[in-house]
Order: structure tokens, then sequence, then C-alpha cells
């Protein structure tokens, strides 16, 4: 039984993106669309059985209509290539109300051939064309669901969090005694695994994280893991098979060293002790480059040491984010149409500059008041690191200088000060 199994699509996703001139549409929408293209165009031409999504369609608990109606279309490839699909309730596809629907509850209300939706934990038979595969279904659940106000009464915020893991432990342990043997089974979750590496959740989390130890979800009844939630790609065990399978497309910067993609899990049937293997398939998705400059504040040439970062980059229809670091001094000094012109074939692209400001001298512990003009002086040649010979002279010259206008002298400089 060949499975594909992917999370986090995240449409409606649209920062760093521009209004495609020939649909109107953003470039961003456009971007995940391909990227999930990929994944449906694998599964027609390799055979799959199944495929599984767990948890966050899109972005927004309200989706607008042109995000439902694209991704309802390449669903609707899918099923009528007669492929099932089994589709996870995640964190954003709840409403911000009980009583309100998902967003993708209305394949069931559709009754759409080969189209499955879990909105509730439990443990669903679906069919497919090598047989029949067990999947228990624990979709993102409110804190409500699983604790009653009596439940929660008095509870700070670490005991709650052990409550509600607890329950979400006996959840999957209750569906798992349930399953026959003689069939496949998969877990499919929409959760925070402790020891999970995060990738461009961190920013998108909606609602408090629910949040389950390994060992509470590798119960070995199941014969694969799939998981949701987390948009870095990651296996977190082997015993059975706990496997993140990221967010499809890169979403912002958190995700830019990330390949993005999808799991192809194969199952053997022929078997009760049956042999999983799984592969990571990426996909050919947008690129996200990150370009950091430094300037030095002897650098005579800023806007060249900016255009050869650039050019060690491939900036080409990628998104880009060039952030220059350079002195107060420097900071007039840069020819920002040279540097637009180098970040030209970028997708997209932004600049930010960093002014180093210089610190005021400081004088150790004594007000303006309680140092002398002198000890002022030196305080000065020593933060700007003159030279010993060079400070003396400055001294020479600066305390004759003070010198004469404390005895109220009006005459010329030293005329050696010229030359200083």
């Amino acid at each position: 039984m060949k499975v594909i199994h992917f999370a986090d699509l995240h449409l409606g996703v649209e920062s760093y993106g521009k209004t495609d001139p020939s649909s109107g549409l953003s470039s961003r929408l456009l971007d995940i669309l391909a990227s999930f293209d990929q994944l449906v165009d694998y599964a027609i031409k390799n055979g799959v059985d199944l495929v599984l999504f767990c948890g966050d369609a899109y972005k927004s608990r309200d989706p607008s209509q042109t995000q439902q109606r694209e991704f309802a279309r390449r669903i609707k490839r899918l099923s009528g290539k007669n492929i099932p699909v089994f589709l996870l309730i995640g964190n954003h596809d709840l409403p911000n109300a009980i009583g309100r629907a998902t967003t993708t509850e209305i394949f069931n209300t559709l009754a759409v051939a080969n189209v499955h939706v879990a909105n509730q934990p439990g443990t669903y038979k679906v069919q497919t064309p090598s047989g029949v595969v067990q999947i228990v279904a624990l979709p993102w659940l409110r804190r409500s669901f699983l604790l009653t106000k009596e439940d929660s009464r008095n509870l700070n915020f670490d005991e709650l969090n052990q409550q509600m893991q607890q329950k979400l432990t006996n959840i999957i342990n209750a569906e798992a005694e349930k399953l026959d043997p003689a069939l496949p089974s998969i877990l499919a979750a929409h959760v925070w695994v402790t020891g999970a590496r995060i990738g461009s959740e961190d920013y998108m989390t909606i609602g408090q994280e629910q949040v389950l130890l390994p060992s509470n979800v590798a119960n070995p009844a199941f014969n694969y893991i799939a998981l949701g939630h987390i948009h870095r790609h990651q296996v977190i065990s082997e015993e059975p098979p706990m496997v993140y399978a990221g967010s499809l497309d890169r979403l912002d910067f958190g995700d830019e060293g990330d390949e993005k993609g999808f799991y192809v899990v194969e199952i053997d049937t022929a078997s009760v002790k049956r042999k999983v293997s799984y592969r990571f398939q990426p996909v050919n998705s947008r690129r996200f480059v990150t370009i950091r400059v430094n300037i030095e504040p002897q650098d005579t040439e800023p806007t060249v040491t900016i255009l050869q970062a650039i050019a060690k980059k491939d900036v080409s229809e990628a998104i880009v984010r060039l952030q220059v670091s350079l002195p107060q001094e420097l900071e007039g000094q840069t020819r920002d149409g040279d540097i637009r012109e180098a970040l030209r074939g970028a997708h997209y692209y932004t600049v930010a500059k960093d002014i180093r400001r210089e610190n005021r001298l400081r004088l150790g512990d004594q007000t303006a008041e309680e140092i002398t003009p002198v000890q002022a002086l030196k305080a000065y040649l020593k933060s700007i690191k003159v030279s010993p010979e060079r400070a003396k002279a400055l001294l020479d010259y600066g305390e004759k200088l003070i010198r004469e206008n404390q005895e109220g002298g009006k005459g010329a400089l030293p005329e050696t000060t010229a030359h200083l």
C-alpha cells in the first residue's frame, strides 16, 4: 500500500508576494498551489493508494472563496482518479467559535466520493485500491473539548498542560486497542511532539499548544505515525516510524534552509508483521535567500562590497532579503540604484540597513562638572585609539590651548596646530 503523507499547506500566505498579472492572484498563492500540483501529479502518475493530509489547509480560519476553490480543484483531481483523500483538521482549520463549520467540512456535507474528513478523534476504515487501511485520527482539539470547567478549575498553566496531555494520550491508547491487527494502521495527528525542531510555524501559532511526549504517541499498534503542525520535515522516531511531513512549501524565512515536499510511505499488507518504508519526496518550490553584509568604517566603496555579496548568491526568481550593517558616517555613501539593479532578477526583495551609531564617550564615574578639560581630552584620545606619539603631541598642544583659554588669552593658535 502506497501512501502520500503531507501537511501544513497554509493556502493564503501572501507575504513577500505580488499580484500575478495574468490571474490577478497573489504570486505566493500560486507558489503553494504549484507545489500542491506537483504532489497531485506524483500521486496520479505513480498509482498512489491514499493521500493523507495532516492538517492546516489554509492560513486563515476564514479562507477566501478563491482559496477554497483552488484547494477543492486539486482534491477533485485526486478523487476523480479513484485515489482516496483523508483530510485531518488542524488548528488553522478550526473556526473561532464553537458550532461553526471547519474549513474542510464541506467535503463531508457534499459527500464527495473518496474524500474523508476527520473533525473528531476516532478510527476510520478507508477502502483503497490495495485494501482497507485503519486511520486513527487525532485532529487539533479545543481545550474545552478535552477538559470540562470542573477538570480545569484552580489549575495553573503547567497543570492544565499535563491534564490535556493525559487526555490526548488516553484517546490514542483507547483507539489503538480497537484496531484490527489483520489490517494496516496509521495514526494521523496534528499535534506538537516534544523534541521536534521548529520552522516557520512559530509566528503562525493560533491558540494554546497541545504538546505530547514521543512516548505518548509511539504506540506499537500503529504501522506509521503521520504528523502535522511542525513545518520542518523530520523523523522523530523509527519504531514505529513517527514522521512530520513539514509544510509543503516555504512560507517565510524560517523555512529558508529547509527542503520542502512530502513523504511517500509503503506498507507491506502481506503479513501481520508489516514492513514499512518511507522516503521524502522534494518539490520544486520558491527559494528564500538572505544576504548579510557588514560594512567596516575603513571601507571606501561600500556599494561595491554590497554588490559583491549579492553576486555570490543566486537571487534569480528568489525571495531575497538584503541586510546591511554600516557605520553612521557611511550611511549616505551607498548607491541604492545600483543595489536595486543587482536585485532586479529576484522575484521579491527587501533591503534593510542597520546604521551603527557611535556610543557617546564614557568618562568613568565622573560627571562633566567633575572632570577637567585635560582629563576629557586624554579620555577622548584613548577612545579613538590614537598612537602614543600622536597622543602626546596632541595633549601638549591641547594643554596650551586650554591654559590660554583659562588665562583669558585671545592670541592666535600655536602655529604648529595647523599640521594636526
